[in-house]
């Protein structure tokens, strides 16, 4: 008996083995040498785009020029800025380069014109020198020169290997111009979030001030707590970094700004709070919930002299959904499908920045997590946003 099991353990065993050998066999036919090529070279790429989507600085081109030599098959591989001037080089050995006759390529490329744009120099050290040839590319972003590539190369560069030059050379301008799209775009949202400070700032301010005037002789106590909530909420407001914040904070500061709100408006103005203390510590764009508040107030309530307001922070799986709903006047629902946002702003002189929120909501988190916005006349309206619970890269 025990033979027979063995006898079966062996014919098993030789099966797995002969199924493992096939199974590397069939790997083996399915990479070919030539796929396997392209996979290293889109890795490289990519790991020379991590450093150079920063920019093109000292830092950026140390880290990048290792994996741009790869991509160029080269001995050596320098970077210049528009200067031009030198970065970084690749080895950091100066037998290699000649730094005159290095720094007089760069410039040449930099000052070329036409469709090559790009500098040959054969020999740059003389016949001692290992090296053949200099090949600098012009880097360009936008229709702007915005560094040079030199390459360094110890044989005469054929066709191929100048086309592959000029290829990692459009590569590498591509990812500066990435790098200076995003330093825009967050110069863009700074300037949005300082745009809608002063959107905000002269509706209230007017107005809360000459609410406080109202109790400074009937009531100098509730004054002194108004002038202090109206100072935590412009302190708050217009402080001066961070893009970003958590809801916790947002709904404090609107908790001021309700205060103040109700000041003004008495016991005709009603609001209900409903978060999920779950979603607290979400982050959100820093002022995002402020304006749909004011709408809701200025725009929904005002006009008929209060009315009820409620704020809403569920949590939903992988997002936290936040609505303002107001009892108000509404508006014609066409008006909201002919101008979207824009007919909320600029109604009746509600212009608070609801289109400012939902383009930075796009923004941060993509287009799925605009504003929603539901209305009807004489219904109220319900504004919501939804927010991922976490994104990477964004913090408070």
């Amino acid at each position: 008996m025990s033979s027979e099991v063995a006898i079966v353990g062996s014919i098993l065993l030789l099966i797995m083995v002969l199924g493992l050998v096939a199974l590397v066999r069939t790997r083996r036919q399915v990479t070919t040498p030539t796929e396997r090529a392209v996979h290293m070279a889109l890795h490289t790429a990519s790991l020379a785009a991590r450093s150079l989507r920063t920019g093109l600085s000292e830092e950026s081109a140390a880290e990048a020029l290792p994996h741009l030599r790869t991509l160029t098959s080269a001995e050596a591989v320098a970077l210049f800025d528009d200067e031009p001037r030198r970065l970084a080089h690749e080895p950091d050995d100066d037998e290699i380069w000649d730094p005159d006759m290095l720094h007089e390529a760069a410039k040449a490329a930099a000052s070329a014109t036409g469709d090559q744009r790009r500098v040959l120099v054969s020999d740059p050290c003389g016949a001692e020198s290992p090296v053949r040839a200099l090949i600098a590319q012009p880097l360009v972003a936008s229709d702007v020169n915005v560094g040079v590539l030199v390459v360094a190369t110890t044989r005469r560069p054929g066709p191929g290997m100048l086309g592959a030059v000029a290829e990692v050379a459009r590569y590498v301008s591509s990812q500066i111009e990435l790098a200076e799209l995003d330093a825009s775009r967050a110069r863009l949202d700074r300037a949005e979030v300082l745009a809608l400070r002063a959107q905000i700032s002269p509706h209230f301010i007017y107005n809360a001030l000459n609410t406080i005037a109202s109790f400074v002789r009937t009531d100098p106590d509730r004054a002194r707590e108004l002038v202090l909530d109206f100072a935590d909420f412009t302190r708050y407001s217009f402080r001066a970094s961070g893009e970003y914040t958590v809801l916790a904070d947002e709904l404090r500061n609107i908790d001021r700004y309700l205060t103040l709100e109700r000041a003004r408006f008495g016991n005709s103005l009603d609001v209900k709070l409903h978060v999920a203390p779950e979603v607290l510590n979400v982050v959100v764009p820093f002022l995002a919930l402020q304006p749909l508040v004011e709408n809701a107030v200025r725009h929904g309530l005002a006009s008929k002299g209060g009315g009820t307001i409620i704020i809403t922070a569920a949590d939903e799986g992988t997002d936290c959904v936040i609505t303002v709903e107001d009892d108000g006047v509404g508006m014609d629902p066409e008006l909201l499908r002919s101008g979207a946002l824009d007919a909320l702003d600029h109604s009746e002189g509600a212009h608070v920045g609801l289109t400012n929120v939902d383009h930075r909501l796009r923004a941060a988190f993509g287009n799925d997590y605009g504003l929603v916005v539901e209305t009807a006349v004489g219904a109220g309206t319900k504004v919501g946003m939804r927010v991922p619970k976490f994104r990477a890269g964004i913090r408070a």
